[in-house]
């Protein structure tokens, strides 16, 4: 099966920052959008961001201004660069591939998964 290879999360402070990576194997990264899932205990799942092989990307409202997704192609992989974290952005990230695109019914590939705790 599949499987993308995230890294990052951990503990932050409230105001810090963090970086997540997501690898993908090369035949999946060059066809699929990218990006990331939240889900918070008892929330529903959230799409975060995502990145087309275009290069279009989309924030949910609550991150605009705060996170940035890259590519790095050399290196088939994605990163989500966290800064002004809030405690409400606490959550398990999910690192997500799709060819179809990326949206509410989720995704085609699925990282292992990455908790992010903002707390003071």
């Amino acid at each position: 099966q599949v499987q993308l290879v995230e890294s990052g999360g951990g503990l932050v402070q409230p105001g810090g920052s963090m970086r997540l990576s997501c690898t993908a194997p090369g035949s999946i990264f060059r066809v699929a959008a990218m990006g990331w899932f939240r889900q918070a205990p008892g929330q529903q799942r959230e799409l975060v961001v995502a990145i087309t092989i275009a290069g279009y990307i989309h924030y949910a409202d609550s991150v605009k201004g705060r996170f940035t997704i890259s590519k790095d192609s050399a290196k088939n992989t994605v990163y989500l660069q966290m800064n002004s974290l809030k405690p409400e952005d606490t959550a398990d990230y999910y690192c997500a591939a799709d060819p179809r695109g990326l949206g509410p019914n989720g995704a085609a590939y699925w990282g292992q998964g990455t908790q992010v705790t903002v707390s003071s």
